[in-house]
């Protein structure tokens, strides 16, 4: 099952990508671009095109200052790091490189960009993150976040999506490259400490004396990312009872349990994939892990396990906006048009506003920069909130600040994260949450990304009257590339995959497993019904 690192980076250098092939192409998704070099999908073609297409974006929107480049702990990432360096330095870009040559966590990047940035008006920072996430040990990733710090746009992705795909059609005509020795040597080129800058910063944004005062018991599973050699430091910095169970970087990840479908897969969120922090849950009061990256956070609780993203989220929301005395009394809660009711729940009792979005942490951007968001979260696990103050943490997805909240939460509630979800089940009812997959077409993948609430015929949804049809994102107005109906105790969303021939239903009931179950099988059929009344022409 192991990758064979050296054949896979062989092919990173080796292989040239063919870009008459779509599979071949640069395609940012929600997360950047991402591939692996054995399918030619993320090979050394590919990152100078993209880093040239980035230079030239920087320039065409003034962007002068330095840009941060951080990488996660993925065989193709280091590779990736000196091609993008080459290119870097060859069009004269300030880039601040880790110290010691440290893996860098998304969040500690997005960190880095906005504390340079504050207060700035003129020769902005931006950054580059090589990661692709929680994906396969044979993937890799890459990531453009402008000045605001988030993920890129969808539309400053397609500029630079277009700009390296005539790159790899000319044969990298035009493109600006030095060797690495000297990229390294440039005087554009600059060591950071991301991992003090960042650690320092956290006692702004967690309550770190109350987590100390109550003196609980933490356990932390870096899953073999970014982040490993960060959480021994915040121990030491901040007096914490923490133990890093896992302290092991291995490109193969061999140390993994497998994922659902037998793939290797550091996925906080996947009981499968974290088998083992699961099996140690009695040993400590609060424990969590994050994925590669670190922009994602799981939580195993002694009352309950691995709590689902949804649960997390929940408890998180609920217990913030009680505990943080300075935040906005008009600071809403972000939320996916795809994540639980309960957040609704939660924050109608809390008497906040809800601001709910497509899917993508990007739609959370500009609400956490200029402090209209208190909290932006996910239902798949990824989090950002503000600092204490109230003022903007990070804009992109943080892992390590949900994991550390759940043991503010615990040292301050005196139970679990997972106990208090139990007492918001009892107040506001208990949902089950599912997501399904369901072939696809590429045109009725299109088709349902264009779909308009009329084209909907279904006037009720497992027993209960339809109470509204979205294909709009009720926060901002923003299409979410598919479909939503809800009833009163329960609803689904369908959403086309950008990566494969399927479509993606999630639903959620308040009314048992039964229930989840007849919304399920009445989504496909209202989804259906949809496209075989649809023309893609008509739509286009």
């Amino acid at each position: 099952m192991l990758v064979n690192v050296p054949r896979l980076v062989t092919a990173y250098y080796t292989e040239v990508p063919d870009p008459s092939v779509a599979e071949q192409r640069v395609a940012f998704g929600t997360s950047g671009h991402r591939g692996s070099s054995f399918k030619k999908a993320f090979n050394e073609w590919h990152i100078l095109a993209i880093s040239q297409a980035i230079c030239l974006y920087r320039e065409q929107k003034k962007i002068d200052g330095p840009l941060f480049l951080g990488m996660d702990t993925h065989a193709l990432s280091e590779p990736a790091q000196a091609s993008a360096l080459e290119v870097l330095a060859a069009n004269g870009v300030e880039v601040m490189l880790a110290e010691g040559d440290e893996y860098t966590p998304t969040p500690a990047v997005s960190h880095a960009i906005l504390t340079y940035n504050r207060g700035r008006e003129t020769g902005l920072a931006d950054g580059i993150v090589i990661t692709p996430s929680h994906n396969p040990p044979h993937d890799g990733g890459f990531k453009y976040n402008p000045p605001n710090g988030g993920p890129a746009e969808s539309a400053v992705t397609a500029w630079i999506e277009a700009k390296a795909n005539e790159f790899l059609e000319n044969g990298l005509l035009g493109l600006k490259r030095v060797p690495f020795e000297k990229a390294l040597r440039a005087p554009t080129t600059h060591r950071h400490d991301y991992l003090n800058a960042y650690i320092t910063d956290l006692a702004n944004v967690i309550d770190m004396d109350a987590i100390r005062g109550a003196k609980i018991s933490m356990g932390v599973d870096p899953l073999g990312g970014a982040g490993v050699h960060y959480w021994g430091p915040i121990a030491e910095r901040y007096g914490l009872n923490l133990t890093v169970v896992n302290e092991a970087v291995d490109p193969t990840f061999r140390f993994m349990t497998v994922d659902w479908d037998g793939q290797i897969r550091m996925d906080p969120s996947s009981p499968y994939a974290m088998q083992r922090l699961i099996g140690l849950k009695d040993r400590f009061e609060i424990a969590f892990a994050c994925d590669t990256d670190h922009d994602r956070h799981g939580i195993v609780t002694r009352s309950s396990g691995l709590l689902p993203p949804n649960h997390y989220l929940s408890v998180a929301i609920f217990y913030l906006f009680q505990h943080r005395p300075k935040w906005r009394k008009e600071a809403a809660i972000g939320k996916t048009v795809v994540s639980s009711q309960m957040i609704d729940r939660v924050t109608a009792k809390l008497g906040r506003k809800l601001y709910e979005v497509p899917v993508g942490f990007k739609w959370f951007v500009d609400g956490l920069l200029d402090g209209s968001l208190g909290f932006g979260g996910e239902e798949s696990a990824g989090a950002s909130f503000a600092r204490l103050d109230g003022t903007v943490w990070t804009t992109d997805k943080d892992g390590i600040v949900p994991a550390l909240l759940a043991a503010e939460i615990t040292a301050r509630m005196d139970r679990d994260p997972g106990e208090i979800y139990g007492e918001l089940t009892r107040e506001f009812g208990e949902p089950v949450y599912d997501r399904v997959e369901a072939p696809a077409t590429p045109e009725q993948k299109e088709i349902l990304e264009k779909l308009s609430p009329e084209q909907v015929r279904s006037t009720d949804l497992a027993g209960e009257k339809v109470q509204a049809i979205l294909t709009r994102a009720p926060g901002n107005g923003a299409s979410i590339g598919g479909l939503k109906v809800a009833a009163e105790s329960g609803w689904f969303a369908a959403r086309p995959s950008g990566t494969e021939n399927i479509y993606k239903i999630y639903a959620e009931s308040f009314r048992g497993a039964d229930h989840l179950r007849r919304i399920l099988e009445e989504a496909q059929t209202i989804v259906s019904d949809a496209l075989a009344t649809s023309d893609p022409k008509e739509k286009s």
